[in-house]
């Protein structure tokens, strides 16, 4: 291929930039290589991006064995947990597309060669993937890879136990002691939380849609394979730079729906079905939220992952990782396998030698734990426009529900309450004006479905929301209503007493209040004051799309 750098580099009228690349340091031999950009989410504030730093180390020193210039540079991250519960969470979301803005900025101003972006995070894997779509040069991705899960009292932990101990004490279910001692173990060191998280989910879908090597999504973050995989990585930029295979020859619709039954057998976070319509979106691939529910209703759930079951990341690891469970769907014709990726190889030669699932953390698809996928679309008069619940990690008992509402406007609204004890069994929680919009931001609620949890309601309590969830929740916790609220959805109709009827494996949710009552509420509505002194995410606000596009921005 014809490399960019060397046409911006190598005229007599680049002098100039020839004199500021030596004021880095660089000779002229690295300059007549290929220049790789390598994208670091490196920080001290996130325990996924603690340690990237060496994973960089690791693919430059790749890059260089087979021939090709590194060059390091910066991306942020928001940590979700940390971020949890408060203002901050509001530009969890957002900062999305400041990341797929920024690596395009980087790329474009100093005409970058390839990229190979490392990444571990919630927001931060899709926002790198949006830009490698975006951008479209030879790019690959390598996460930071999961952390161990913790142990206390023979128990195994993460973070959801965290916050759901959070509920439990308040609850006086637990004492102040065994609080402190989750707190404690539950987070063992670095990388990308434990469970089947959004991070973990994302990272184990770039090896699905084809945009990471295999081990990827699943070796974990203290590992020396991790190691290795960074700098395999590392020289595998080179030869995509070589054979000229860029991120569009890769990310064809039948990625995105091999990608989706993977998806739909680990039971990945719901932030998963937000991240890969906006990564479609980059790719110009139309993925229609509706897709969802034809693959789940064709492809078994084959693992319970933490929040969902008992196992954990480095568990699926153990198993075979996602190559396994990617060959084992196959065997039912579940996955395409002649699908190109990073490996210059097909998803068939990928996964050809991988091993039969142990029939424990991965099922074999003649056993699995449910027929049907972890993730489900539920469509109705309250989300004209679809929502999203984690099907996996739902008690069998709230597949099929009716509660009554108990509207709140806000998070803080709705934990209130709950601390309190004045959420009862039966009972469905409506938390509105949290949206893309109407938050602005669509703030994760791992507060509210953690506590609701700790007390031991999640098995008799759901949660509705123009918001979103955290990929560590667990319970009858139904997301990305749309319309939202803030754009005059049928959520920010409902009242306090009215009768929500859910019918999860019939794809349904229904307020049961008659049409006329509606009309009559949508008359008297008025749109919310909105906030001011927001910066840039009154940007955001005005310019985000609804959840069921993905909230990209238009």
């Amino acid at each position: 291929m014809e490399l960019k750098s060397q046409k911006m580099l190598w005229k007599t009228e680049n002098a100039p930039h020839r004199a500021l690349f030596g004021a880095l340091g660089f000779t002229e031999e690295e300059l007549r290589r290929p220049l790789v950009g390598v994208v670091s989410a490196f920080s001290e504030i996130v325990p996924g991006h603690i340690h990237l730093d060496k994973i960089a180390e690791a693919v430059k020193a790749g890059v260089s064995s087979a021939g090709g210039t590194p060059v390091l540079f910066p991306s942020i991250g928001v940590c979700d947990g940390i971020a949890m519960g408060h203002e901050g969470m509001k530009y969890s979301l957002a900062s999305r597309e400041l990341i797929a803005d920024s690596v395009e900025t980087m790329a474009m101003a100093h005409c970058f060669d390839a990229l190979v972006l490392v990444p571990n995070c919630d927001k931060i894997v899709p926002g790198m993937l949006m830009a490698a779509a975006r951008l479209n040069i030879p790019s690959i991705l390598v996460s930071g890879g999961p952390m161990l899960s913790g142990k206390s009292g023979g128990k195994r932990l993460s973070l959801s136990t965290t916050f759901e101990a959070v509920g439990a004490r308040m609850a006086d279910k637990i004492g102040d002691e065994e609080l402190r001692a989750v707190e404690r173990d539950s987070c063992p060191g670095c990388g990308s939380c434990a469970g089947m998280f959004t991070a973990n989910s994302m990272n184990c879908l770039l090896e699905a849609i084809g945009m990471a090597l295999p081990g990827n999504g699943t070796a974990p973050a203290v590992s020396s394979e991790r190691i290795r995989l960074a700098k395999k990585t590392g020289a595998k930029i080179m030869e995509l730079i070589e054979k000229n295979i860029r991120p569009g020859d890769i990310l064809k619709k039948t990625a995105f729906y091999n990608a989706l039954a993977v998806d739909m057998a680990l039971g990945c976070s719901t932030n998963s079905v937000l991240h890969l319509l906006a990564v479609a979106n980059e790719a110009h691939v139309l993925l229609d939220l509706g897709i969802l529910n034809e693959i789940s209703a064709k492809t078994p759930n084959l693992c319970r992952l933490s929040p969902a079951g008992p196992f954990y990341v480095e568990d699926l690891h153990g198993a075979g990782g996602v190559s396994s469970v990617m060959r084992e769907l196959s065997k039912k014709g579940l996955i395409n396998t002649e699908v190109l990726t990073v490996t210059v190889n097909t998803v068939g030669e990928n996964i050809a030698g991988a091993p039969d699932g142990d029939g424990e953390v991965i099922r074999s698809v003649d056993n699995p734990y449910s027929e049907t996928g972890g993730l489900a679309v539920l469509y109705g008069n309250l989300a004209p426009r679809g929502c999203v619940v984690k099907r996996s990690a739902v008690d069998e008992n709230m597949l099929r529900s009716e509660g009554k509402a108990r509207v709140f406007d806000s998070e803080e609204e709705a934990m209130r309450a709950i601390f309190a004890g004045l959420i009862k069994k039966g009972d469905a929680v409506v938390i509105r004006y949290e949206g893309p919009r109407g938050g602005p931001g669509m703030r994760e609620m791992l507060g509210p479905t953690s506590a609701l949890a700790g007390m031991g309601l999640d098995k008799d309590v759901a949660l509705i929301t123009d918001g979103r969830f955290s990929g560590a929740t667990r319970g009858s916790a139904i997301g990305h209503v749309s319309p939202e609220a803030a754009q005059g959805g049928a959520i920010a109709l409902v009242e306090d007493g009215d009768i929500i009827a859910i019918d999860i494996p019939g794809g349904k949710i229904t307020l049961v209040v008659d049409e006329k009552t509606l009309e009559d509420r949508r008359a008297g509505w008025k749109a919310p004051e909105q906030k001011e002194n927001l910066g840039w995410l009154s940007r955001y606000r005005r310019m985000v799309s609804s959840a069921d596009r993905g909230a990209v921005l238009e």
